[in-house]
């Protein structure tokens, strides 16, 4: 009885001694993804990216209409229309969707390179403010916020990493 008394005294030392750890530790959580595209660089890399993009994506716009128009086309005309006319509709229509999936395919490439792009140039900016305030703020852990259910707000410092990137954005630009 004596051991198993002993055991439970162990036990609950242990325990006692978790919890006084895990009280000293200091934990932040940090959204990455928002961190980043709320910041003014991303705004304007993003930006930049949509203008530059923009061109492609009108085409790959138009030519959704155009299969469209030709598909409401061969609905409402296609019971009149002669055997030679329905096959050159339908063939339009088959090249213009092998010609929209490819540019749908191109742009997504383009949009996925810029992605790359802006992660090249921003993840190095985000590692640096974080190194900032773990010096500043004597963090012990900072998790990702994507992995975890639930947060205390408390804990969430993304608002402070994206004001972090636009003072040292601003810094550098003056």
């Amino acid at each position: 009885m004596t051991k198993r008394f002993a055991q439970l005294a162990l036990f609950g030392l242990c325990l006692g001694a978790a919890v006084l750890a895990s009280a000293e530790l200091k934990i932040a959580v940090l959204d990455t993804q928002r961190a980043l595209v709320s910041s003014e660089e991303a705004k304007a890399l993003l930006k930049q990216a949509q203008a530059d993009l923009k061109k492609e994506e009108d085409e790959v716009n138009t030519l959704g209409e155009e299969i469209q128009q030709l598909q409401e086309r061969l609905q409402t005309d296609g019971e009149v229309m002669g055997p030679t006319e329905r096959r050159r509709v339908e063939k339009g229509i088959e090249d213009k969707r092998l010609d929209y999936q490819f540019k749908v395919n191109k742009l997504q490439k383009a949009l996925e390179d810029r992605r790359q792009d802006l992660l090249q140039v921003m993840v190095p900016k985000v590692d640096a403010v974080l190194k900032d305030l773990i010096e500043l703020e004597g963090y012990d852990l900072i998790l990702e916020r994507a992995n975890l259910r639930y947060v205390n707000t408390k804990h969430d410092i993304t608002r402070r990493v994206t004001e972090k990137l636009n003072q040292k954005r601003d810094a550098s630009s003056s």
